[in-house]
């Protein structure tokens, strides 16, 4: 047998039917085949594996060594695939419905959303789990993802459902006092909060500021609801993304003191097994969200805006790309 490859199911299937009641009579009737069948299978997997599984008598047959062993690994295999079955085909019948989502795009843009939803499904059981670690969807551990990356996603059902630009914000009373921000050089004076995995440093020199501010110098923060709060209660000036302040902008607790800002590079994405797709709790799900995306209505409150190309290096950090995908 050549590494990595695997016997052939029926020959296993046979075999642990065997091993379970050793006898290949009483496996026949489990397997609904006949006893020659079960015979014939077992010893093509003997063959298969060059190792004989049982001792052959003639009323009786007895596991080998090797036998008892493989037998216990083979055992647990079928045991682990009818619990992963069952747990799935559970889930297929209930009415839950498990998303998955960035914690910093689930608490400020899906959460306030969310209401319509539930009150729109309330046959559906949401299941919202956050965080940035990738998530089997092949392997049925999320129906959705609600992903931040670029893209492809292979083997999976994936539609880009927002895009948003990047730009500076702060608290309004920052537009004044000592240091009142109105050009990019007044940036010197201010704390600039460091969120995640944006990059100061292609702002700054996109604005003509070439000096005299260090872009990696102030706090730091993995997630974004932390660093648009702080920059809510004025502790500094942060590289917003328009779908996450949308509703800061909205209500004047941020604003942006310069009209510059980047497309950013990456998208939002909704991600499901393609097997998933027609299933009347996704196929709800993706419908309610694509038309909440289609009347985000998102604002981007600076006029000029430079493509990712013309300012290359507003990325995210690795965690927040990611793709959320079956086998890795």
């Amino acid at each position: 047998m050549q590494p990595g490859r695997l016997p052939p199911l029926n020959a296993l299937r046979a075999f642990a039917a065997a091993a379970r009641h050793l006898s290949f009579t009483r496996a026949a009737e489990d397997l609904h085949v006949t006893q020659a069948a079960v015979s014939h299978q077992v010893k093509a997997l003997e063959d298969y594996l060059g190792v004989p599984l049982f001792r052959r008598g003639t009323r009786a047959i007895h596991l080998t060594e090797a036998g008892q062993r493989y037998a216990r690994k083979v055992q647990d295999a079928f045991r682990a695939l009818h619990e992963a079955t069952d747990a799935l085909l559970a889930q297929q019948d209930s009415g839950r419905l498990v998303v998955t989502a960035m914690t910093s795009f689930a608490a400020k843009w899906l959460i306030p959303r969310l209401g319509d939803f539930l009150s729109g499904h309330p046959e559906i059981e949401l299941r919202l789990e956050t965080g940035m670690d990738v998530v089997d969807l092949l392997g049925g551990e999320a129906d959705v993802a609600l992903r931040l990356g670029t893209g492809p996603y292979p083997d999976l059902h994936a539609e880009v459902l927002m895009r948003d630009e990047v730009f500076p914000v702060c608290a309004p009373a920052l537009l004044g006092g000592t240091h009142p921000l109105r050009e990019p050089a007044d940036l010197a004076h201010h704390v600039l909060l460091q969120d995640g995995g944006l990059d100061w440093g292609v702002w700054l020199k996109a604005a003509g500021v070439t000096g005299g501010i260090d872009p990696y110098h102030g706090p730091g923060f993995l997630d974004s609801t932390m660093s648009i709060q702080a920059a809510v209660a004025g502790h500094g000036v942060l590289l917003g993304r328009t779908v996450l302040i949308a509703d800061e902008l909205a209500s004047g607790r941020l604003v942006a003191p310069f009209d510059l800002g980047i497309e950013s590079a990456f998208a939002y994405w909704f991600l499901c097994a393609p097997d998933r797709l027609a299933g009347p709790r996704v196929e709800a799900f993706r419908s309610w969200i694509r038309a909440q995306t289609a009347a985000a209505g998102l604002v981007c409150p600076v006029s000029r805006v430079l493509t990712a190309e013309e300012a290359p290096g507003v990325v995210y950090n690795a965690h927040f790309g990611r793709a959320s995908q079956g086998g890795g």
